[in-house]
């Protein structure tokens, strides 16, 4: 088996780069990187198009080089679901309040949909013809996240007027500016702190993992995201209760609860102002905002919704006492605008299905899948979320459907074998 993983060592590792470089172009593609509008669709829309297309590719240049299409499907309800919700979003077209927007939303979200069923199954052709592989989600993931927000860390010294954005009046500066939602950007960094941790398990040398992750947690801080703070937080005590390490254990647990009076006095108490205090009480403005959408909005459009990714028929809810918002800031309260009852129904099937799915999977992809979901559950209570408007949680997220839905046969046929023999006559032997 050593002997077989040597022998495609220049293969494998050439698929590992193209699939981080996709990867990571793929969820900057997300950034709004110029102020120019024209720029900014030709990278959200373009761009996302020849990414996904070359997540085509990468699937096909494995099956090219020594490999056949054997996947099959299992937890089918959770993909299943998943196409029921994006089939009710494409049929809202038809009563959709703004159906130009309702169709470009979609469009993009079926676009990262196509990129992950590749992605993933490129990465579970692997797991069958190339036994003894190192290609890892989490180690693409987490080092794709590290770039980004190396970036962002980099950026804020050098050019801060473009990578701050400013809060509160102008009291507060917190990373992201222009380019990314603060609280976005404090979710990546969950999300690749959750993924580096892997590689911490993985592998003898630690510095550089942890110098990466010390610098995605610096990221965290300065996006002043309490829900982003709140997430890693919950996955590093994940983490601690799988290990049996006590010493390790002890020691990680002893930093955390050091660090956590300052991370919390001032990133969710923000220094302890009183102000503030009752921002963090009404979530900063959601919970009025959020009654409003159930009182006002929701009995005008009760089943189906005001359309895909609409939520009034004007193109900001406003009531009386809350501010315009084009966007609900919380993805479940967006799904029921946008697609009424029968839409969150769907909704919450799918999760369902998904969620129950994790158990069907050995301990390091579980470990992995729950990791990734933690930090992209918690912004879906506060941002744009798993079924929100277009943004790379739902790319996190469609990945992680896509883990758990497919399996190897092990069935050839014979023009498989036929295949086989001559690209890999050591499988048949």
């Amino acid at each position: 088996m050593t002997a077989t993983t040597v022998n495609h060592e220049a293969f494998l590792k050439k698929i590992n780069n193209y699939m981080f470089i996709v990867l990571l172009l793929m969820v900057a593609c997300f950034f709004t990187w110029s102020e120019n509008i024209n720029i900014t669709r030709a990278i959200k829309v373009v761009g996302r198009m020849g990414l996904m297309l070359s997540s085509i590719g990468i699937y096909y240049k494995i099956i090219r080089y020594g490999a056949v299409n054997t996947m099959g499907y299992k937890n089918i309800f959770s993909p299943l679901f998943y196409l029921a919700y994006m089939g009710l979003g494409f049929i809202s077209f038809t009563w959709s309040t703004n159906p130009g927007f309702s169709a470009l939303q979609w469009f993009m979200t079926f676009q990262s949909l196509v990129f992950a069923y590749f992605f993933i199954k490129s990465i579970k052709v692997l797991d069958s013809f190339f036994e003894g592989h190192n290609i890892r989600l989490y180690h693409l993931l987490g080092n794709s996240v590290f770039v980004l927000q190396l970036v962002f860390v980099v950026g804020m010294w050098i050019d801060p007027d473009t990578f701050f954005r400013l809060t509160n009046g102008g009291e507060e500066a917190r990373l992201g500016g222009v380019m990314m939602n603060p609280n976005e950007l404090g979710m990546l960094a969950g999300v690749g702190v959750a993924c580096l941790i892997f590689d911490l398990y993985r592998k003898e040398k630690k510095a550089w993992t942890i110098i990466k992750i010390l610098i995605i947690m610096y990221a965290l801080f300065m996006t002043g995201s309490r829900s982003s703070l709140i997430g890693v937080l919950i996955i590093i005590f994940f983490h601690i209760n799988q290990t049996k390490k006590q010493g390790l254990k002890m020691a990680i647990m002893g930093a955390v609860l050091l660090v956590i009076p300052f991370a919390v006095n001032q990133i969710i108490l923000k220094g302890g102002d009183k102000e503030r205090m009752e921002e963090i009480l009404t979530l900063t403005g959601r919970l009025p905002f959020w009654q409003a959408l159930i009182t006002e909005g929701l009995p005008r459009e009760p089943l189906l919704g005001f359309g895909y990714m609409r939520i009034d028929y004007k193109e900001f809810f406003q009531s009386v006492h809350t501010y315009p918002g084009k966007m609900t800031h919380n993805t479940f309260m967006q799904v029921l605008m946008n697609l009424g009852f029968i839409g969150l129904c769907i909704a919450i099937f799918q999760m369902f299905f998904t969620f129950h799915a994790f158990f069907s999977e050995n301990k390091e992809t579980r470990l992995m899948l729950i990791g990734i979901l933690i930090p992209v559950l918690i912004n879906s209570f506060t941002e744009f979320g798993i079924f929100g408007e277009s943004n790379y949680g739902i790319l996190f997220y469609q990945m992680i459907i896509f883990s758990v839905s497919f399996k190897n046969t092990t069935l050839l046929s014979s023009a498989e074998k036929l295949y086989l023999k001559k690209r890999r006559p050591e499988l048949l032997a």
